[in-house]
């Protein structure tokens, strides 16, 4: 897998006595503005989320609290990030697949996209990613 699809970001770690603080900014931390905010909780052991790809949708992936595994695949190669620490963001870039494991328990996944949703971005079936792969080269 290229830089060009998947980078890790460092979020600044403010040290406090009362309590740690992490900022992300549009445009600034995050390499792009800002436009939509989810996150994911009690996932069930043993259950994935993700599995998919977005045609134009730019996402950095954070683990808030607890930890899990992001798996990246550009369709001829797969990379795994190990999410544990509040202040490092995972860049995935348009058109890789994703898939999120290995939650602990308590563990929050939040996501900055750089689009609204909307359906028509997603590919949600594997076989059709590697056609829309293959036709993009």
């Amino acid at each position: 897998m290229n830089t060009k699809e998947r980078s890790q970001i460092e979020l600044p770690k403010i040290f406090d006595p009362r309590g740690n603080l992490t900022v992300a900014e549009s445009l600034k931390q995050v390499p792009f503005e800002v436009k939509r905010v989810y996150w994911t909780y009690d996932v069930p052991s043993g259950e994935s989320r993700g599995g998919h790809a977005h045609k134009h949708c730019r996402e950095l992936i954070i683990a808030i609290s607890g930890s899990f595994t992001v798996t990246l695949d550009n369709g001829s190669e797969k990379e795994a990030f190990h999410l544990n620490h509040p202040w490092q963001g995972l860049l995935v870039e348009t058109g890789v697949w994703r898939t999120l494991d290995d939650f602990s328990s308590g563990a929050v996944c939040l996501v900055l996209a750089s689009d609204p949703f909307e359906e028509e971005d997603y590919i949600r079936e594997y076989d059709d990613y590697i056609r829309y792969q293959q036709c993009s080269k």
